[in-house]
């Protein structure tokens, strides 16, 4: 079912081919009035989307996209996992988010008929030195509730995974992988069926609170946010929850918002092993996280399709979309490398950045490290993959922001609007149960 407007605001309804999702796209100038826009098409808007639809059913909604299709960024570039909780600190939203997201992902695409795979994962040591800290993820994710975790020897890691050299692994069998962006574009579809609007091709440049009614409105100002596309196309609306990913600052700046925590881009590149080569890899075959560095490191990684992503790496994007090596935007960059937070990140990671830069320039050097893991593999093997643009949170002192931030301003716009400024990973593996958080405090916020 697809909720239209009145005359002077018609949506042309698009069913995109194979997503079983339908759109609406704005074609006046006055796209209608709601009681809560959505800003922001990846999967944590339409999972909040679809979980406020559902708890409010007689509110009208409207999701607010600026590309011409969803979930393309983010949602559509990631490696594809269903985390399972292991690697966060106990007792922390991320920890509670990730266990109960699994398993509302688990049980979600059992109910609407979305492949998955339960294939599993290992976390490998392969030196003497990573024993104490693979024990103590072990602990963690024992406390965090994690299901089904166990060590396991040499011996039976070349059971599981006959290619992959290790002296000791954490198994989780209960990782998976799922096509993330399948799941956001069902999300999206329930959003629709139970009354909800998309309106695609639609970038916010504006949100303000309204002098005025609209001419010829006789609602007053029953709608007094208005947000303004960069096409001059207006949305009129209660509250406004704003769900912005890579672009969750600049979202939360143009509202009246602070400009912290600044979003910097960082780009992830994988490699892909050639099909005659699938068999080495079975499951997730992870190294141990090293605390010195700010992210998990390379990884093998089966896909739905078949193949077998190698990666990524973590390196400072040019662009905030700039999937490609010379992808570049002047604002971006120019915003990213004079942003005092990066240069204390870099300064700080300096060693562990150039590793980074080299290894995504030289393929070889990239399977040089994934030998550690399974030894048969060679330069050869491998071809140059796709890349993802992660929307890292940096504070002003270069740490990487690793909670939840949720920022709405001040004034009479400020009571209306809820930014969403940080989602971290694994925010689609948690994005049910992040939805359910957001809808609870849109609630306490907007007394909806």
């Amino acid at each position: 079912m697809i909720r239209t407007f009145s005359a002077g605001s018609v949506c042309a309804v698009l069913l995109s081919q194979g997503s079983k999702y339908a759109t609406c796209r704005a074609a006046h100038l006055h796209s209608g009035s709601f009681d809560v826009a959505i800003v922001g098409g990846g999967i944590v808007g339409l999972a909040s989307a679809r979980e406020l639809i559902l708890r409010h059913p007689n509110l009208t909604f409207t999701l607010l996209e600026k590309e011409t299709e969803l979930a393309l960024h983010q949602t559509g570039h990631n490696s594809g996992v269903i985390h399972s909780g292991i690697y966060y600190t106990p007792g922390s939203l991320k920890a509670q988010l990730c266990v109960r997201g699994a398993m509302l992902t688990y049980q979600y695409c059992q109910k609407k008929g979305v492949p998955y795979k339960k294939c599993g994962k290992l976390i490998v040591a392969v030196e003497r030195e990573e024993i104490p800290r693979l024990k103590a993820l072990y602990e963690r994710g024992q406390v965090n509730n994690v299901q089904d975790l166990r060590l396991i020897d040499a011996k039976a890691i070349r059971e599981k995974e006959p290619y992959c050299r290790g002296i000791m692994a954490l198994d989780s069998p209960n990782t998976g992988i799922v096509d993330w962006r399948i799941v956001a574009l069902t999300y999206g579809k329930d959003f629709q069926e139970a009354g909800g609007t998309v309106i695609t091709d639609f970038e916010a440049s504006d949100i303000k609170v309204a002098a005025e009614s609209p001419a010829g409105s006789a609602e007053g100002l029953k709608y007094p946010v208005i947000i303004k596309s960069s096409q001059g196309k207006e949305v009129r609306c209660q509250f406004v929850l704003a769900c912005g990913g890579l672009y969750s600052d600049r979202l939360s700046e143009i509202s009246g918002c602070d400009s912290e925590p600044r979003i910097v881009p960082f780009r992830g590149d994988y490699l892909v092993l050639k099909p005659e080569k699938n068999y080495l890899v079975r499951g997730n075959i992870y190294p141990v996280p090293n605390p010195r560095f700010p992210f998990l490191g390379f990884h093998f990684t089966p896909r739905m399709d078949g193949s077998i992503w190698l990666g990524p790496n973590a390196v400072l994007a040019f662009k905030r979309e700039g999937y490609k090596l010379f992808d570049f935007d002047t604002q971006d960059f120019i915003n990213a490398v004079s942003y005092r937070g990066l240069q204390r990140l870099v300064m700080k990671n300096i060693v562990y950045g150039m590793g980074e830069i080299y290894r995504g320039v030289f393929t070889s050097a990239q399977v040089k490290y994934l030998q550690k893991f399974i030894p048969e593999l060679s330069p050869s093997d491998v071809l140059r993959g796709p890349s993802g643009v992660r929307a890292q949170a940096l504070d002003a002192e270069g740490n990487l922001v690793d909670d939840f931030v949720f920022d709405g301003g001040k004034g009479e716009l400020g009571s209306r609007i809820l930014h969403v400024r940080n989602a971290p990973s694994p925010a689609a593996s948690s994005s049910l149960a992040i939805a359910e958080m957001i809808a609870d405090e849109l609630e306490k916020r907007f007394k909806l």
